[in-house]
C-alpha cells in the first residue's frame, strides 16, 4: 500500500463556479498494490472530459466518495500476478471501458459495450470487484475503472493499452477517450467513403477529434458545426471543409450522407438528424442529460431509409484502435497537439472543470 495525491469527489451537483464550492478535494488517499491481472502506473498526463463532468455536475450519478478520472496516459511501475505482457517502464494509455473478451457483447467487434464492464464501472469497481482506493479506512470508488486524477492509480490490465514511447503523454492521454469516442464514431460507425461529406455537430473535445479523424480519411468532406464562431474558427485551422452554425445549417437546407452528434443535447441530435441526407447515417455519441428527449418524424426512416446508430466508446476495440490512431498521429494526419487548450496542476481542478463546463476548451490536461 502507498500514499498517493488524488482529486475526490464528495459530492456531486454542487453550485458552481466549482472553484469554490470545491465538490473536489485534493487529498492523500491510500492506494493498495496491484492484485492478480491489474497493473500500478504512474500518471503523467489526464484529460478532463465531460464525462467527468457529467458526475461532478451530478447528470450521471455515480457511488461516492470517488476518485475522478479515466481518459489518461503514464508509466507502468509494477505489475501483479498473472500480467506478463506489459512490463514496468512500458507507457499505457488508459480506457474508460474494460473488454472481459468473455461475454456476448465483447464478440460483437465494439459494436455492444461490454456487460462486465459496464457493470464494474457501475459500481465504482476494477473488473475484479474490488476497490484498491480507501481513505482513513474507508474505500473510496474508482471512476470507470481508472481513477486517473491522481499521481498513481491501480488498474485492470484490460483497461489499458501500451503506446511507443515517443507519443508525449499529454497526446497519448487522449487517445483513451476524446480520440476512441469522437475518432471511433466516425470510422466504425459512421464509415464514409470517398467523395461524401461527414458533418460532426458539437465542436468540443470528442467533436473537434471526429473531426481531426475525418479529415485524415482520404477522399471525404467535412462539415462542422457548432454555434460557437471561436470553434467553428478553430474547426477550419483544424481542415474543416465547411463551417455552419446549427441555424446557417437549417436555413441553407443542406443534407449529407453521414452525420456524427457529439454535443451530447437533445437539440443537437435534432439538429443531426435532419442534416442527414436521404439514405444517410447519424451517428450520436455524445451523452445528453437522462430523461432527454427528441422530436423525431419515424415516417422519415422509412421513407427516405435512413439509419440512426448510437456508438458508446467510439464502437471501438481499444487494443487494435489506438495503434492505428498512434500511425495516423506519426504520419502527421492526426496532430493531436491541437486538442490540448492547455495544462493544468491537480490543485487547480475546480477551475479546469468550470472551464469546461463553460465549453471555452477542447482538452485541458492535467499532469499530476
Amino acid at each position: 500500500m502507498r500514499t498517493i495525491r488524488g482529486a475526490v469527489l464528495e459530492r456531486s451537483g454542487a453550485p458552481r463556479p466549482y472553484a469554490r464550492s470545491r465538490p473536489l478535494v485534493v487529498t492523500e488517499v491510500q492506494l493498495d498494490d496491484p492484485g492478480p491481472g491489474e497493473l500500478l502506473v504512474r500518471v503523467e498526463a489526464a484529460g478532463l472530459c465531460h464525462s467527468d463532468l457529467s458526475v461532478v455536475d451530478g447528470n450521471r450519478p455515480r457511488p461516492l466518495p470517488m476518485l475522478l478520472g479515466h481518459e489518461s496516459a503514464g508509466t507502468v511501475e509494477a505489475v501483479g500476478p498473472g500480467v506478463g505482457d506489459v512490463a514496468p517502464g512500458d507507457r499505457v494509455v488508459t480506457t474508460f471501458l474494460p473488454r472481459c473478451e468473455d461475454c456476448a457483447a465483447c464478440a460483437t467487434g465494439g459494436r455492444i459495450p461490454c456487460a462486465r464492464g459496464s457493470a464494474t464501472n457501475a459500481e465504482g469497481v476494477l473488473p475484479s470487484g474490488a476497490r484498491r482506493l480507501s481513505r482513513d479506512g474507508m474505500p473510496v470508488h474508482h471512476h470507470l475503472g481508472v481513477s486517473a486524477f491522481a499521481t498513481h492509480a491501480v488498474v485492470d490490465r484490460r483497461s489499458v493499452v501500451p503506446v511507443p514511447p515517443d507519443v508525449p503523454a499529454d497526446l497519448a492521454a487522449l487517445l483513451g477517450c476524446a480520440v476512441l469516442t469522437g475518432g471511433g464514431a466516425v470510422r466504425n460507425a459512421a464509415r464514409p467513403e470517398p467523395g461524401e461529406t461527414l458533418a460532426v455537430v458539437g465542436l468540443g473535445g470528442v467533436g473537434m477529434a471526429a473531426l481531426l479523424v475525418a479529415a485524415g480519411l482520404d477522399g471525404v468532406r467535412t462539415l462542422a458545426v457548432d454555434t460557437s464562431p471561436d470553434k467553428l474558427r478553430t474547426a477550419r485551422e483544424l481542415g474543416a471543409d465547411e463551417v455552419a452554425t446549427p441555424q446557417e445549417l437549417a436555413a441553407s437546407g443542406r443534407r449529407v450522407e453521414k452525420v456524427v452528434e457529439a454535443a451530447g443535447s437533445a437539440r443537437a441530435f435534432e439538429t443531426a438528424f435532419a442534416a442527414t441526407a436521404v439514405g444517410g447515417t447519424t451517428v450520436t455519441v455524445g451523452l445528453p442529460a437522462p430523461g432527454s428527449h427528441v422530436a423525431l418524424d419515424p415516417l422519415v426512416l422509412t421513407a427516405e431509409a435512413r439509419t440512426v446508430v448510437g456508438s458508446y466508446l467510439g464502437s471501438a476495440v481499444p487494443a487494435r484502435d489506438v495503434p492505428q490512431y498512434v500511425q495516423m498521429w506519426r504520419e502527421g494526419r492526426l496532430p493531436l497537439e491541437r486538442l490540448v487548450s492547455g495544462h493544468l496542476g491537480l490543485d487547480e481542478i475546480g477551475s479546469g472543470f468550470d472551464r469546461l463546463a463553460d465549453a471555452t476548451v477542447l482538452r485541458l490536461v492535467l499532469t499530476p
